[in-house]
């Protein structure tokens, strides 16, 4: 590493990882210092606390799915082409997810639920950063008279980040893509009933 800052983005990014996988109680100091190849004092001395340092690692995970959904959009025209594109990010979720370890979402959410208030708020601001987008697209598409009229856009969202988070799941927990590729299937027809 050539200085400090270095090391302590390697830390954050390797910990990302870690958590993702492990999750926030299932990840000693032991195990981040195997992730890092760090000695403990190694890590204190960037950051107070193995909270402190989930906060940061769950903040960059956030950046590296915001990161992925941009790319997927980048040079869509279309609401539906959006949509599709964003929900095809985690197609290859059993070997190649944009975090290894899943979904850092649904992961959060469910490892931090009754044990981590500060990760699970955060999980709960990404949530809602990601419904937002969602609705925008989907607002987008029934400014652009590509989407019904009458379209309930916080419906839609709604049960379509669900049925996206389940599939992750699926995919994660069988190791196998057949899950996400169904997921696909029935997004593209639903998405179809909303075209004008």
């Amino acid at each position: 590493m050539r200085n400090g800052q270095d090391t302590r983005t390697m830390i954050i990014a390797k910990s990302a990882v870690l958590f993702n996988r492990q999750g926030y109680t299932g990840s000693s100091m032991s195990h981040i210092m195997d992730a890092t190849g760090l000695q403990k004092g190694g890590i204190y001395r960037h950051f107070k606390n193995k909270d402190e340092l989930a906060l940061e690692a769950f903040d960059h995970a956030v950046e590296v799915l915001r990161a992925a959904f941009r790319a997927a959009v980048y040079g869509k025209r279309t609401a539906e082409e959006k949509l599709l594109s964003v929900f095809s990010v985690y197609m290859d979720v059993a070997h190649n997810p944009p975090l290894d370890g899943g979904c850092p979402l649904l992961n959060t959410a469910v490892d931090t639920d009754d044990t981590h208030q500060p990760l699970n708020s955060k999980a709960r601001e990404a949530m809602n950063e990601w419904l937002s987008f969602i609705r925008a697209i989907l607002k987008e598409g029934v400014r652009s008279n590509e989407f019904k009229d009458d379209l309930n856009i916080q419906d839609v969202s709604v049960f379509l980040t669900s049925a996206f988070e389940g599939a992750i799941m699926m995919g994660r927990l069988y190791s196998d893509n057949e899950f996400m590729k169904s997921y696909y299937r029935q997004v593209v027809q639903y998405i179809r009933c909303c075209v004008k």
